[in-house]
């Protein structure tokens, strides 16, 4: 009985690199959110808001594209819907720099950023890897007071997008 043992061992020892190089990786779970001004990802990274498990991956609200939601459609993260939370406002001026903090950075079709229930920017990459950081300068034109900034990241060669809302006081 004993060397059936040592032979399932030996047999699993075997296989188990073969498994690992053949089987597909699953996906990674990092990728980018705003940084500042302070989206609600940030927010709950700081733990400046009491957040549930997006704290621990604030680059991770992925999801299909085209949705408008602070969430990316993920209901592990939905309490980035929630506009009673008690987020952070940050008061800007009529054209204000966003930056992006990436942790994997994804070939780019698009960034678009939406507010006041309408499309105020959006930078075309076409196809481009950024780098780590990036910048976009954004003129919100006739939309002012008190909105939540809906940012996109539109990923070039897969279906999904990156989803962030930064809680905006626009004079």
């Amino acid at each position: 009985m004993q060397s059936k043992k040592k032979l399932a061992v030996a047999i699993g020892a075997a296989i188990a690199p073969l498994l690992a190089v053949c089987l597909p990786a699953g996906t990674a779970n990092a990728h980018g959110y705003i940084s500042s001004p302070p989206s609600r990802q940030a927010q709950c990274a700081a733990r400046s808001i009491p957040c549930g498990a997006i704290k621990y991956e604030p680059q991770s609200v992925e999801g299909p594209k085209g949705l408008r939601s602070c969430s990316g459609g993920n209901a592990a993260f939905a309490e980035l819907n929630d506009d009673s939370k008690g987020w952070a406002v940050t008061t800007v001026g009529r054209t204000t720099s966003f930056n992006w903090r990436l942790t994997a950075p994804h070939a780019t079709s698009t960034w678009q950023y939406y507010a006041g229930g309408q499309k105020v920017a959006e930078f075309n990459d076409g196809g481009a890897r950024p780098g780590t950081t990036v910048s976009h300068s954004v003129n919100f034109g006739s939309v002012s007071g008190r909105q939540k900034l809906l940012a996109v990241w539109n990923i070039a060669d897969t279906p999904n997008a990156f989803y962030v809302c930064v809680d905006l006081n626009i004079r």
